[in-house]
């Protein structure tokens, strides 16, 4: 029998391996909000409560630990996202979702400086954010002009113009305020 041009699905990890691996990516979770990408890995296994060596059997790079952790936190926003499509106000949802995905973005600066090509970010949040826009344009909550990704770049610029401000997730706030109110329909 040919296998297929993939190769065998991978085997699922045992119990213990799977608590392992996800006291591993929460311990570099923890670790990276605080320390920022260059976390210790060493500090990082520490935390866990697993050796270096497994640390490093189950992440062969930084790259890939980071994109881990990453990949969980889109998981989330995308999650909210398909929440939101059974909201009432389409609008609300709309700007409730830009929140979250200001707030996601500025809080995961140091994921995505550190995940390099291993970020899964793009394609699930733009399917969602579409979704989202295209039922708040439907129901005339959004001008019919904006583009999801003229408000996508406004929410990518809002994140990097407050990243080192003292208070940046405030400012991104206030600044995400008046480019909700720019794309609202008049």
């Amino acid at each position: 029998m040919p296998k297929s041009a993939a190769g065998p699905a991978p085997r699922p990890m045992r119990a213990d391996a799977r608590r392992g691996y996800d006291r591993i990516v929460a311990a570099a979770e923890s670790l990276v909000a605080e320390h920022g990408a260059e976390a210790s890995l060493d500090e990082i296994a520490r935390h866990a409560g697993v050796g270096s060596a497994t640390l490093h059997r189950r992440f062969p790079s930084r790259q890939l630990l980071l994109g881990a952790v990453f990949k969980g936190r889109v998981e989330a926003l995308c999650a909210k996202a398909h929440g939101l499509l059974s909201a009432p106000d389409p609008g609300a949802a709309l700007v409730t979702w830009f929140r979250a995905v200001g707030a996601h973005a500025v809080a995961n600066e140091q994921f995505v400086a550190g995940a390099g090509d291993h970020c899964v970010a793009g394609g699930c949040s733009r399917l969602w954010v579409a979704v989202v826009c295209d039922r708040a344009r439907r129901m005339k909550a959004v001008r019919p002009d904006v583009t999801i990704t003229q408000l996508l770049k406004l929410v990518s610029a809002i994140a990097l113009a407050t990243e080192e401000e003292p208070d940046g997730p405030a400012e991104a706030d206030r600044l995400l305020d008046l480019a909700i109110d720019g794309a609202r329909a008049r």
